[in-house]
């Protein structure tokens, strides 16, 4: 079984426990302040790439109620989760290589903690999709877990029963894939998080402007 369907299921069985841990987290709440700042035009239109539960979708709502928000995620449970937990957005169930077969353009889209599950590859064309699906002067926001790509692996659950594929990116690289594509580097932020086994990691904060 290869790693995206390893992860799918996990996600997809650990959606009620991910929603008790997370839902409520408001370390990065800073940053999605910074997305909402950059995108002034009323009831502009969001696409949120990997909403689990709807922890970052509720944060935005509640800061930009106008916000027209449309969510993705590739796990059902977690689909269902952000529903309930955000009645005014639009969810469906998709795959985030996928996002290239979406027909409308966005003013912004946020992916928050996505990439740490896609490899290298899947995140550049997270990437230049992404940049297709904006409007000009349109925002992105990435998330990652800064280290050795060569360190990716399988990770375990706190309970030890679980087990997930996890993928360390550099910050370079990731630049380098935005600039390429057209994206100008607004903020690259860092924050520490200690995972709940006790082993601190780095996460990045990307935010880039499409410079046309």
């Amino acid at each position: 079984m290869d790693s995206y369907r390893v992860n799918f299921e996990t996600w997809n069985k650990l959606a009620p426990a991910y929603q008790d841990k997370f839902m409520d987290l408001d370390l990065y709440n800073d940053t999605y302040d910074l997305f909402c700042g950059l995108i002034p035009k009323a009831n502009a239109r969001i696409l949120e790439i990997g909403c689990g539960p709807g922890n970052i979708t509720r944060y935005l709502l509640s800061q930009r109620p106008d916000f027209r928000l449309e969510a993705i995620d590739t796990a059902p449970n977690m689909i269902q989760l952000a529903r309930e937990n955000n009645p005014s957005a639009t969810f469906q169930v998709m795959d985030a290589r996928e996002i290239d077969t979406l027909p409308l353009a966005y003013a912004g889209i946020i992916c928050g903690f996505c990439l740490p599950y896609l490899s290298r590859e899947d995140c550049a064309k997270l990437i230049k999709d992404a940049a297709q699906l904006l409007e000009g002067k349109g925002i992105l926001y990435l998330s990652a877990i800064e280290g050795d790509y060569e360190k990716s692996g399988y990770e375990t659950s706190s309970s030890g029963q679980d087990r997930m594929f996890v993928y360390y990116h550099h910050a370079d690289y990731l630049t380098e894939k935005l600039q390429a594509n057209g994206f100008e580097l607004v903020h690259l932020l860092r924050k520490g998080y200690q995972n709940s086994a006790g082993s601190p990691s780095t996460h990045l904060i990307f935010i880039g402007r499409k410079k046309k």
